[in-house]
């Protein structure tokens, strides 16, 4: 018992409730271009919608990555997207666009507004700002005519363009007539003498007449509940005027595919650097849409005399409506291999992140050498898979078995390695987004089938085969092995995927890239161990610390044989065994602060072959006389 200095009771616990926990089995990553999004970041994406959210739609030069992605989540719903640039990428902004990878990167302070990503879509980004009640509505003493039931409306007294420019702009909410009626400026034509014709977006129904003034609304003025005054919190520490309202909207339709979309709003946020919602949280605008934003960035650069604390300061804001259409955003030119190595490298240490699976998308040799060698062979937790290069199997047929030859050389210059799987092509599929068929790598697929495995029977399944191995919206193969050429892909370790009339496309080979003959050149029994080995050693760490006595030695086997009994009853394995005692933790081991735990397992395999002999019996013979002869 532990030491006391005085009588007593104690009390002291110990915990021997420890199991071996389950581990996920299903988690992807990969590494790509995209036209939008966060760069050099893991991000988690859970469907093909939310893909498209944060990532944006395909276009020609990201069909191959986006498809990737989309075809691996149509099996699963757990993979690690990188987005990668090129240094030549840029987000737009202002005047001075620069590149601003994610949120960990630093804003510059050249402009008040950037896109939050680089990439051209951000030039369809427009960030109005209102300032005070003045901008908010405008009364301006204005002549103009109106006739009921008309889409036009007549403003005489302009003596020049500039008037027309300074008093109206398309987007305007003009309030007309008596009755104050609100209507959208549509355009507005060319000056002629004093009179300029405007064309409205909705009829004016009132009555016909001239008037003298016209009150102009801020364009976004319907998407808050009044005008900026002060904020409470401004209020309350003696300043004034310190309250705008933020509207950032899809200018163009770029993002959206509506010209003027309003992406977000801002109300009532502030000009001071220390101001506070009534809830406390920060309120300086700069932070809440740098916090809060999908779409824009903001800089510390003073806006409207902004990033001064609150205490007794009155901002003067101008009396005008801010419009910044931000320009100069540039998707970079293509990557290329080193540059999704950065991104893949983001997936290299097990601590940082948990996946099963690197999908390789359209990788050159390079890449995938780098996936296999240096990632999946170095963690050990997860598998590489792979494809061929695009040009060994779409349209590459100058002569029979050209595809094969050239898919097997590309077997060829890639390691051996029992965390590393590779299929056999491209498959054609319907592209919603732009109305196209494109050609996209199989590996996503391949990679999803072993995570449909996973979550309707277990890792140490095949994945392969007419009940496991069908795959998705497939179209076509762009390489479709007979017979003959999956003889010559298999002893590679290329898994054929195979078009099978009126059976459906399917993955039809279960094999790593393990060159020498072992049980870890199948898919199951890798995978069958890395969920054993990631378990185990979790629960292992439990051990770390602890005495190599007989106590601690037998609280292990309490916990992985119980384990490794529910493996076998889920037919992983057939049979097993755990040695850690003291014929295995010596006393040189005990000395050296080692803990050594032996764990023989027999793995359950797959069939691969199946031979059905079919044998013809004279009707005078007993079977018993047949069966069992050589």
């Amino acid at each position: 018992m532990p030491f006391q200095v005085s009588p007593g009771v104690n009390v002291s616990e110990i915990d021997l409730t420890t199991v071996v926990p389950a581990v996920s089995t299903t988690e992807g990553g990969f590494a790509g271009q995209f036209q939008w999004g966060p760069a050099d970041q893991r991000i988690l994406v859970d469907s093909e919608d939310r893909l498209v959210n944060i990532f944006q739609k395909p276009n020609n030069a990201t069909a191959d990555d986006f498809f990737t992605a989309a075809n691996f989540l149509s099996y699963g719903n757990a993979l690690y997207v990188v987005r990668v640039v090129k240094d030549d990428a840029r987000n737009a902004a202002e005047t001075t666009a620069a590149l601003i990878k994610n949120s960990d990167s630093t804003i510059p302070t050249t402009d008040n507004f950037y896109a939050k990503y680089a990439g051209v879509l951000g030039n369809s980004l427009k960030v109005s700002v209102c300032p005070d009640a003045t901008a908010w509505r405008e009364v301006t003493t204005l002549d103009y005519n109106v006739v009921r039931n008309s889409e036009t409306v007549t403003f005489t007294g302009l003596s020049a363009l500039t008037d027309v420019t300074n008093v109206l702009s398309v987007g305007d909410i003009l309030e007309l007539g008596t009755d104050k009626q609100r209507h959208k400026i549509k355009s507005i034509g060319a000056l002629d003498s004093s009179t300029v014709p405007v064309t409205l977006e909705t009829k004016f129904n009132g009555a016909n007449g001239s008037h003298l003034n016209v009150a102009r609304n801020w364009e976004f003025s319907g998407q808050f509940d009044e005008a900026p005054t002060t904020t409470t919190n401004g209020t309350a520490l003696g300043a004034s005027g310190d309250e705008i309202h933020i509207a950032v909207v899809d200018e163009d339709g770029l993002l959206t595919g509506t010209k003027g979309t309003v992406l977000e709003t801002y109300a009532s946020v502030s000009l001071g650097s220390d101001a506070k919602t009534e809830q406390g949280a920060g309120n300086f605008f700069v932070n809440v849409i740098n916090q809060q934003s999908a779409y824009i960035a903001a800089s510390s650069k003073a806006l409207l005399g902004s990033g001064s604390a609150l205490s007794g300061t009155t901002y003067s804001t101008g009396g005008n409506v801010i419009n910044k259409s931000l320009t100069g955003g540039l998707d970079g030119t293509a990557v290329d291999s080193a540059i999704k190595i950065l991104g893949y490298d983001l997936f290299a240490q097990a601590e940082d992140v948990d996946i099963s699976f690197l999908l390789g998308g359209n990788a050159d040799l390079t890449l995938a050498t780098h996936l296999i060698t240096n990632i999946a062979e170095s963690r050990k937790d997860c598998v590489a898979v792979v494809s061929p290069e695009r040009a060994d199997v779409v349209n590459n047929n100058s002569y029979a078995g050209k595809e094969r030859d050239d898919v097997i050389a590309y077997r060829d210059t890639l390691p051996s390695s029992s965390y590393a799987v590779m299929d056999s092509g491209w498959k054609y599929q319907y592209d919603k987004y732009n109305d196209v068929y494109r050609y996209v790598p199989l590996n996503a697929d391949t990679a999803g089938l072993m995570v449909q495995t996973d979550l309707t029977r277990d890792p140490w399944f095949s994945p392969a085969g007419y009940n496991r191995g069908n795959v998705k919206n497939v179209i076509k193969l762009a390489y479709n092995p007979g017979k003959g050429d999956r003889d010559q892909l298999y002893k590679k370790g290329i898994n054929p995927v195979v078009t099978f009339p009126g059976q459906g496309t399917v993955l039809f080979g279960d094999k790593t890239l393990l060159a020498k003959p072992s049980a870890f050149d199948r898919i199951n029994v890798r995978r069958l161990f890395i969920v054993l080995e990631k378990a185990i050693s979790t629960a292992a760490k439990f051990t770390l610390f602890e005495f190599n006595d007989e106590f601690t030695r037998s609280q292990f086997n309490n916990l992985v044989v119980p384990f490794l009994r529910d493996v076998q009853g889920r037919r992983g394995i057939t049979d097993f065994q755990v040695v850690c005692d003291s014929t295995n933790n010596t006393g040189e081991v005990i000395d050296r602060n080692e803990f050594i735990g032996d764990i023989y397992i027999k793995p359950a395999r797959s069939i691969n072959f199946i031979q059905l002999n079919f044998v013809a019996v004279r009707s005078g013979v007993e079977f018993s006389e047949v069966v069992g002869r050589a």
